[in-house]
């Protein structure tokens, strides 16, 4: 039987876009591979979390043939068996496009079957109107971005993790500077990232440093994710701790992953360049 990876996915190939709807363009990929390099197993993972996908290209025809557009927000618990791999989510999007519906609810429903089906795990979908979406605002906490360092590393260095001090600390910091690469295209993946933790005080200036050496790094948006997770649960032990990246679009969809020590539902804000 076929196993789904990166390199037979659509993902880096010349595609024709279809524009009749086609669950089957859907091209899940496992969790596991990528979670192994990391000495994660699926059944007692060190995370909670969800995958909030927001799509800005929408579109399907009602039964006269008029087209509607909205936007989508869906979340993809992590701990599916699969992620959907991006470029065939946005050609199944498409699939849409001269499509006839009865009404908004067959499409959501044939949205969340589909996407549940791939992910093998339930995933909801809600739609917006234009009018409806989501409004650009800050990620809350502390910035981190002005410190003055010294940059050496651009493929991830768990070794800058750093306690500052034994003092009890609960704070969220916010860096823009997250940058990873495409596993297969290498093209650039720019996100912003928020970290709230509880526990002895982290070095800013390693924190820092540590982000930024993702730059080079060629993965995708979760697992990049889960490695900051992991690494600085094992660097730093704090009590609590939470990651939440939101990356730029691209192809109309962007994919804001969280993953918490505890159960939380994070909100899908919006940055300004997103």
């Amino acid at each position: 039987m076929h196993t789904p990876s990166v390199e037979t996915s659509p993902l880096g190939k010349e595609t024709r876009y279809i524009n009749q709807y086609d669950p089957g363009l859907l091209y899940p990929i496992p969790r596991q591979a990528a979670r192994e390099q990391l000495g994660l197993v699926a059944s007692s993972l060190p995370f909670k979390g969800v995958d909030i996908w927001n799509a800005y290209e929408v579109s399907w025809l009602n039964t006269r043939g008029k087209p509607l557009v909205r936007l989508a927000e869906f979340r993809v618990p992590a701990d599916s068996l699969n992620i959907i791999e991006s470029k065939s989510f946005k050609l199944y999007l498409n699939s849409f496009n001269l499509t006839r519906f009865d009404n908004e609810a067959e499409v959501v429903a044939r949205l969340q079957k589909d996407l549940s089906g791939a992910a093998a795990a339930p995933v909801e979908v809600r739609l917006y109107s234009v009018e409806q979406g989501l409004q650009p605002q800050p990620l809350a906490g502390l910035c981190i971005d002005d410190l003055d360092i010294d940059v050496k590393h651009y493929t991830p260095e768990p070794a800058l993790l750093q306690l500052d001090s034994d003092m009890p600390t609960e704070e969220t910091l916010v860096s823009h500077l997250l940058k990873s690469n495409c596993p297969v295209t290498g093209q650039p993946d720019w996100a912003s990232v928020q970290i709230h933790y509880r526990g002895s005080k982290i070095d800013r200036a390693g924190l820092l440093a540590y982000l930024i050496s993702y730059r080079e790094k060629g993965d995708f948006h979760e697992a990049c994710v889960e490695q900051i997770f992991c690494d600085l649960q094992q660097s730093c032990a704090p009590e609590f701790l939470s990651v939440y990246a939101r990356y730029v679009r691209r192809g109309g969809l962007d994919i804001n992953p969280f993953r918490s020590s505890e159960v939380i539902q994070p909100n899908n804000l919006r940055l300004l360049r997103q």
